[in-house]
């Protein structure tokens, strides 16, 4: 087994530059931290730093490393210690029949919990646009815990997504507080795209006006509105169940 004591080695290095995009899109390769992500993440597993020979993963090069190199190389206070390196998802290309479409999001939490609420109601494919939190993004990764490795996860341009998903007859439900239905009087549909917006701005216009339809959730008048995780869940969560009857 491979050992490297050193953080000033060239590939531990390398591996660091992995904190930033440019450098994981320059090199295909990003990093999971953690027994639990390591696990999820095996089908796109390349190398591993373990700092103990009993932590060894079975079919890719293990490589035996200090706590400090853990430390520089992970991304929390206190990694565990055992870090994989992963190569980037495959292209998919835009099949399937529901899709959920995340329009500028910024929180890596929000989304996290929107990748897992979509694994939960048996969405397909998740869509980013090309302006959310980067696919690839540490705190994002963590809190899907895991469900990023359990779906289809995609990032484009919407606009193009939408009249794509036109063509293949999936019925398109945008979410906003203004000109739009109730939820309860959506009937089942099949087929489906659930678009949810920015926190701030929601739904863009431009996207608003693709919609077949706009929903939103009736809540407390005295709440001016839900966070887009919870209300992403909930919708999902209603057509789900609305499909099977």
């Amino acid at each position: 087994m491979k050992k490297i004591t050193s953080i000033n080695n060239e590939y531990i290095k390398e591996l660091v530059r992995l904190h930033e995009k440019k450098h994981r899109d320059r090199q295909q390769r990003f990093l999971v931290e953690g027994y639990h992500l390591l696990l999820e993440a095996k089908d796109l597993l390349e190398k591993v730093l373990i700092v103990d020979e009993k932590d060894e993963v079975i079919g890719v090069e293990n490589i035996l490393v200090t706590n400090e190199i853990i430390n520089k190389v992970g991304f929390t206070k206190t990694p565990q210690p055992i870090i994989g390196v992963c190569r980037y998802f495959p292209k998919y290309t835009l099949t399937g029949e529901r899709f959920l479409l995340l329009d500028r999001l910024q929180d890596p939490g929000n989304i996290g919990t929107l990748v897992r609420s979509a694994v939960g109601f048996d969405i397909d494919m998740v869509v980013l646009s090309d302006d959310s939190v980067d696919l690839y993004n540490d705190k994002f990764i963590r809190a899907t815990q895991g469900a990023l490795f359990k779906t289809k996860v995609i990032v484009a341009q919407l606009e193009k997504v939408v009249g794509e998903l036109k063509k293949q007859k999936i019925k398109i439900i945008g979410t906003s507080l203004e000109a739009s239905k109730d939820l309860e009087e959506i009937a089942g549909e099949k087929k489906y795209a659930i678009i949810l917006g920015n926190e701030a701005s929601g739904v863009s216009k431009n996207l608003l006006e693709m919609t077949d339809v706009n929903v939103k959730i009736k809540i407390n008048p005295t709440l001016e509105s839900l966070n887009v995780g919870v209300a992403g869940g909930i919708i999902m969560h209603y057509l789900a169940m609305k499909s099977k009857k």
